[in-house]
């Protein structure tokens, strides 16, 4: 498709699935002979992959692209994402962005952006025109795209995105026009790619996806998470499989047979909770409520003792009166969780909660987020001083932690482990006992004799 290897970098904001997109996309440019580039090296074509979820997003997406435009004169800019499907006429007014693409888009980058290579000799608009935009409707999308693996990923951790979508429409959230309906990969595509990324040298495999307890509802045969997670746990040379983020009613007791019962199930789910009020719950829309999520925690912790939990958590939805986040506050403080995301409510155009009217003050909103976050940090490390004097297995990531110079290692429980150690020990399964744990982190020592 081109003549000559074109430089390709991409910059991503946001979430999981994000990443793992921007992973996709440096495939299928590499795939029709782009060279993808990295860290410092300068790109001819920048791709920003954008995240809307928060106000707090946009002006980040804002800022990067901005940052990349003044920086790289003459680049060819790209921008897609959830902020450029939900607001491509506030992208395309930007100065400096060529081409805006949707998220079903996003998997023409290569076809796209050798058509406007081609029409604009070194990157320069010769006729005055504005970007281009490509952005379908979203709820048109009907299928996921499979891409090929990028040779250029070069992480320790591998991340498979099985599902896109969202089903739900909680009150607060722009996700769904970003996004579209649920809609699932097909089990043989899923599996292929795991086998591809166990060969390449990945023992761990994270599963992604928006809705990722809808898996399977849309496919003909239908099939669901828990009949996925028992096929990729006979996948020769897994060692750990994981669950990104799941809501709390999907999880059936077929799948939590599965995510107790199975070796190859790393003991770690993310959980999102929003808030520990009934009342809030409901004006938010959400599809459980405190008991569900309560008796779902305790027989998790109950099965799987080493449990790491984690949480989402919405600070400030409207309505939500002082006796509602102390309801908050004290689930919290009574359930096993070993890390928190406190985010402080924004509006998101076009959501239901924009139209509430009983707002809760931005300085309140401040407050109430400092404690969550504050018991969160309190929680996390009394889950990680539990651990202490304890061997655990974990995976050698391949950069070292920058303050320190230590190995970084991730348990299956998701605490990260300093310790010393040799670079050629990335991407490999050891042992470490926890010897310190402090609030800025957790150091280890590793054990036996490695090879």
């Amino acid at each position: 498709m081109t003549t000559r290897a074109i430089t390709v970098g991409v910059a991503t904001l946001g979430c999981r699935l994000n990443q793992v997109e921007s992973q996709e996309m440096l495939g299928l440019v590499e795939a029709q002979g782009f060279r993808p580039v990295a860290g410092a090296e300068r790109a001819e074509v920048y791709v920003v992959n954008t995240c809307t979820v928060t106000g707090r997003a946009d002006v980040s997406d804002r800022q990067l692209i901005r940052r990349i435009t003044r920086e790289r004169p003459g680049a060819l800019v790209v921008v897609t994402g959830c902020w450029a499907q939900t607001d491509p006429q506030a992208v395309a007014r930007i100065p400096g962005v060529d081409l805006v693409l949707g998220n079903q888009e996003k998997y023409r980058l290569p076809e796209l952006v050798a058509a406007l290579l081609a029409q604009r000799p070194e990157h320069q608009a010769v006729d005055g025109r504005g970007p281009e935009i490509r952005v379908a409707p979203i709820a048109e999308a009907r299928s996921v795209p499979a891409a090929p693996l990028a040779r250029v990923a070069g992480r320790s951790r591998a991340f498979v995105k099985i599902q896109d979508g969202c089903q739900h429409r909680c009150a607060f959230c722009i996700v769904p026009a970003a996004r579209g309906a649920s809609r699932s990969q097909d089990p043989e595509v899923v599996l292929d790619r795991v086998r591809a990324l166990i060969e390449a040298g990945h023992g761990e495999i994270t599963l992604t996806g928006v809705d990722l307890g809808h898996y399977g509802w849309d496919l003909l045969p239908r099939t669901t998470l828990a009949v996925l997670l028992r096929q990729l746990a006979e996948v020769a040379g897994l060692r750990w499989l994981r669950l990104s983020s799941i809501l709390p009613a999907y999880v059936t007791a077929d799948l939590l047979e599965v995510i107790t019962g199975s070796p190859r199930v790393a003991p770690h789910l993310h959980l999102p909770l929003q808030s520990g009020s009934d009342r809030v719950l409901r004006l938010m829309r959400r599809p459980y409520n405190t008991r569900m999520y309560r008796t779902l925690v305790e027989r998790l912790a109950r099965d799987l003792p080493d449990l790491g939990l984690g949480a989402d958590l919405i600070v400030g939805h409207p309505g939500e009166s002082e006796a509602d986040f102390a309801e908050t506050r004290a689930l919290v403080s009574g359930l096993p969780f070993s890390y928190l995301h406190v985010f402080s409510y924004s509006d998101r155009k076009g959501t239901e909660s924009t139209r509430l009217t009983d707002r809760v003050p931005a300085q309140t909103i401040r407050a109430r987020s400092a404690a969550l976050r504050q018991l969160g940090r309190e929680k996390a490390l009394a889950f990680r001083q539990r651990m202490l004097g304890r061997t655990h297995e974990a995976l050698v990531l391949e950069a070292r932690d920058r303050a320190t110079g230590l190995l970084s290692g991730l348990t299956a429980n998701y605490v990260e482990v300093l310790f010393d150690g040799p670079d050629r020990l990335a991407r490999r399964f050891v042992p470490v006992t926890i010897t310190d744990c402090r609030p800025e982190g957790t150091f280890g020592r590793l054990e036996g004799s490695i090879a």
